[in-house]
């Protein structure tokens, strides 16, 4: 089949790229690199289709997803704190790119839609694990812009008879993760291990958190696509959690090193516990964890001390 990946540069939109092109379609990416890396895409350069063009492009986006199938929309504004200080940009990423992505789909009569969604629409936990039913109360602009778009997303559905599957994200975590001010904790401790800096821990550690692996979290992205009977919203978790106190510990094992932790204040419009409950995509996406978090972390590190010795783990754009 002929897939579009937005967002396929990123971090998770070239991991589905990967899966997509093993799976044997044919794939256009396209991304406009603002947080995207070319270089992510080096092994398949070859084998894939790229369009620079950003997703509020509506004339280039129109002509991007005719004669494609299936559109996989990655393409977002992410990050609770990239939100925080720039709402009025997040919510254009996220609402009206998602607008048109299903517009453009529609017209063109594309089969189906897969919208990268997140558990940050879910806010505090009223019980573990989170199901797909569980009250929506996000704690940030991010979170409101992504459900706004997975609203919208399955409306399309419902309005329009467009197929459409909305995946929520939990953390996920792997090979071609950056560091960046607004990043994950995962990416984060691993520089700071790397270069023996404190860890920050902000609030007491307990807090928990659903750590899902890039490679799992893409088959399951592909599947939500090609499979049929899938529609509607799926958690994309590994369903497990680890505190951070406890994640600190098999990092600086995994990482062989050990460095002081300081404790801050607890920031702005952080959850406390975070678990996915995985039943419905293990029933309707064939979805299986294959990955520990011991053995994702050391994926991880592997490829995060190849990119050091190259000389860092800058973009290319």
């Amino acid at each position: 089949m002929r897939l579009l990946v937005s967002g396929g540069a990123g971090f998770i939109g070239a991991h589905v790229v990967f899966q997509a092109l093993h799976a044997g379609h044919e794939v256009t990416v396209l991304d406009n690199l603002s947080s995207g890396c070319l270089n992510n895409l080096d092994k398949v350069k070859e084998d894939v289709r790229f369009i620079k063009a950003d997703i509020r492009n509506v004339d280039v986006l129109h002509q991007a997803v005719s004669h494609i199938d299936i559109v996989y929309h990655l393409a977002a504004s992410v990050g609770m704190q990239r939100s925080i200080d720039n709402p009025f940009l997040d919510s254009d990423i996220n609402v009206m790119g998602t607008l048109n992505i299903l517009e453009a789909s529609r017209k063109h009569g594309v089969a189906k839609v897969v919208l990268a969604s997140s558990a940050g629409i879910l806010g505090e936990s009223h019980q573990l694990p989170l199901s797909e039913n569980h009250p929506k109360d996000p704690t940030s602009p991010y979170g409101v812009s992504k459900m706004a778009a997975e609203a919208m997303t399955l409306v399309y559905n419902r309005i329009y008879g467009l197929p459409t599957v909305a995946l929520r994200y939990f953390n996920v975590y792997g090979p071609l993760q950056r560091f960046d001010a607004y990043g994950n904790v995962i990416p984060i401790f691993a520089q700071q291990i790397l270069k023996q800096e404190p860890l920050n821990i902000y609030g007491d550690g307990g807090q928990t958190r659903d750590f899902v692996y890039v490679g799992d979290l893409a088959r399951a992205t592909v599947m939500a696509g090609t499979m049929d009977k899938a529609l509607g919203v799926y958690n994309i978790g590994s369903g497990t959690s680890i505190s951070i106190n406890d994640l600190v510990h098999v990092m600086q094992d995994v990482f062989e090193g050990g460095v002081p932790v300081r404790y801050l204040p607890v920031k702005l419009g952080d959850v406390r516990h975070s678990l996915a409950s995985i039943d419905r995509a293990i029933t309707d996406l064939n979805y299986h964890v294959t990955t520990s978090l011991p053995d994702g972390l050391r994926h991880y590190r592997d490829w995060l001390l190849l990119q050091w010795e190259k000389g860092g783990t800058e973009c290319v754009s």
